[in-house]
């Protein structure tokens, strides 16, 4: 069995990359994004704190977070509740980018992701994946893009769904995000010494996808 390692900061196109990626390779896509982002839904809907440790801790006993698939589609399920539709807005991801700084929201979710690994070829996309999830990964890229461009993809995205949207503050909530990822105690976000850089910031889904798919071809 094989598996793809894609790391990088938010916004960077992780998920719609890995999608496509595992679609056309007829891998098994497990977007662990989600699955932080499922935990912050219940931090946030139970009012707790981002920086209460304790209270954070102890609110992971109560979490069960667990992965479907409907129609080849990864659905995110929060004790039981399909939350899938829940988890994309601004408020759940940057409460997800503080509260998976924790040790124990970290491992609540890191042998599910690995037990997942064990059962198909897997693509996983996240912050750690490379470099602690699954380090032995077959295939290790870091995809990323410049501040601005990454701004301006989620804003065009938000004006889509037909949400109000500020660019300036979206990129201002990018650049904390990443100091965050960047700079977290546990498993912080960084390149994985033997990962191809991908930069997307003047490519399209299509050409990111050919470069990715051609790396795993010449390793399989």
């Amino acid at each position: 069995m094989y598996s793809i390692a894609i790391d990088g900061p938010a916004g960077a196109g992780k998920s719609t990359i890995a999608k496509t990626i595992a679609k056309k390779l007829e891998f098994v896509y497990v977007d662990t994004g989600a699955m932080y982002r499922a935990m912050a839904l219940y931090f946030l809907r139970n009012d707790i704190d981002a920086s209460d440790e304790d209270a954070i801790n102890e609110a992971c006993k109560d979490i069960q977070v667990s992965i479907t698939y409907e129609d080849g589609m990864q659905q995110v399920l929060l004790n039981g509740e399909n939350v899938t539709g829940f988890i994309r807005t601004e408020e759940v991801g940057n409460m997800a980018s503080k509260t998976s700084a924790y040790k124990t929201v970290r491992a609540t979710l890191l042998d599910l992701q690995r037990d997942l690994a064990k059962t198909a070829n897997i693509l996983m996309d996240g912050r750690d994946i490379g470099t602690n999830v699954l380090p032995n990964a077959d295939l290790k890229i870091y995809l990323t893009a410049s501040s601005k461009v990454r701004a301006k993809r989620r804003y065009d995205e938000l004006i889509e769904k037909g949400e109000n949207a500020d660019l300036e503050q979206i990129e201002e909530d990018i650049i904390i995000r990443d100091k965050q990822d960047m700079e977290r105690e546990i498993a912080p976000l960084k390149k994985a010494d033997d990962a191809i850089l991908v930069d997307s910031s003047d490519m399209s889904i299509e050409q990111v996808v050919t470069v990715i798919v051609a790396a795993f071809e010449e390793i399989r």
